[in-house]
């Protein structure tokens, strides 16, 4: 019953950000970069960290203040990273603000999951960079219509199988993001033309450190890194294609449309939707194989991740080496 009261006003509190959107012109306008054709209100997203400021309520009117202590860091680094990727989604911010903010946000993150220690700085560092680019992966992989949702339920959904084995993070936490992606299925979750929003940098960063915080917790608890996995489809086609962008000289800065999903979606025409639930099936394939399949022990789950990574790069790379012309011819069109 508290779930289904959550998600009700989780609802009314996304259908009234449509009515601000609207009255303050908070649009994503296409341009010839873009996979759609129409404008569509932006910044719905925000609903990822509405939901974990309603889990803080709810946790506080059923009395665990220890909990809400321990977690506190993490909301203060999700509110500030949120912010900050509204304002940019609203009135464009430079890439040296926004990147000082989320190394600000992510050591907050740290600090909630006990890491933040002097004997450890180097750790801490390299995690600091890692996360910083998963989450602007994470944000680049936002270009079509439910792939940001869909890929998020695919990731959250396997947290709460591992977390109820393992427990490494409050149940009710995993439940009220998944809650919070749910209702902005409802509005983004549509064919091509008929989304009500977008995520905006606010919903794709947002639900991303949402998502590297229960990771990072389960990673500090098992001490196995190879749970990174649960990331795995968005991290070859984010890097390969950040790659890719650097062999052809490329500014990474600017926006494009070469990504694996964009390609399926524009070149080839296919269905946002069906391209979305491909990279969610795929995802929850990965995810749930680690988990059920492969044996626990750390050659099995070093094993299992090369051999996914394997896979999956090349699939990026003969997918890409066949249909990329078509990405070129479009381009070409583009300058005549």
């Amino acid at each position: 019953m508290v779930y289904l009261i959550l998600f009700a006003l989780l609802l009314v509190a996304e259908l009234i950000y449509f009515k601000l959107a609207d009255r303050f012109n908070i649009i994503d306008k296409p341009n010839e970069r873009s996979s759609h054709s129409s404008i569509v209100l932006r910044g719905g997203g925000g609903i990822f960290s509405l939901a974990m400021v309603a889990w803080v309520g709810m946790m506080s009117v059923q009395g665990e203040w220890s909990v809400i202590v321990g977690y506190l860091p993490f909301l203060c680094g999700l509110l500030l990273v949120a912010g900050v990727s509204f304002w940019d989604d609203v009135k464009s911010l430079p890439d040296s603000v926004r990147l000082v903010v989320q190394f600000v946000a992510m050591a907050l993150m740290f600090w909630s999951m006990g890491i933040m220690h002097w004997d450890m700085w180097w750790v801490v560092l390299i995690a600091l960079v890692v996360c910083v680019g998963a989450t602007n992966v994470i944000n680049f992989m936002d270009g079509i219509n439910g792939i940001t949702a869909g890929y998020s339920l695919s990731v959250l959904v396997p947290l709460v199988l591992l977390n109820r084995k393992l427990g490494f993070v409050e149940p009710s936490f995993l439940v009220v993001a998944i809650i919070g992606v749910l209702v902005f299925c409802i509005f983004n979750f549509r064919p091509k033309g008929k989304a009500k929003c977008f995520a905006g940098d606010v919903g794709s960063i947002g639900i991303a450190f949402i998502m590297l915080f229960a990771i990072g917790k389960l990673v500090v608890m098992t001490q196995d890194v190879t749970y990174l996995i649960l990331l795995l489809v968005y991290g070859i086609d984010g890097c390969l294609t950040i790659c890719h962008r650097i062999m052809l000289h490329e500014n990474l800065g600017e926006a494009h449309r070469k990504h694996v999903y964009q390609l399926m979606a524009n070149e080839l025409r296919v269905g946002h939707v069906k391209v979305s639930l491909l990279y969610m099936f795929m995802q929850l394939c990965v995810s749930l194989g680690f988990i059920y399949l492969c044996p626990s022990s750390v050659a099995a789950h070093w094993g299992y991740l090369v051999g996914a990574v394997l896979v999956l790069a090349v699939a990026y790379v003969l997918f890409k080496k066949k249909y990329y012309h078509l990405h070129e011819e479009y381009l070409a069109g583009l300058k005549k």
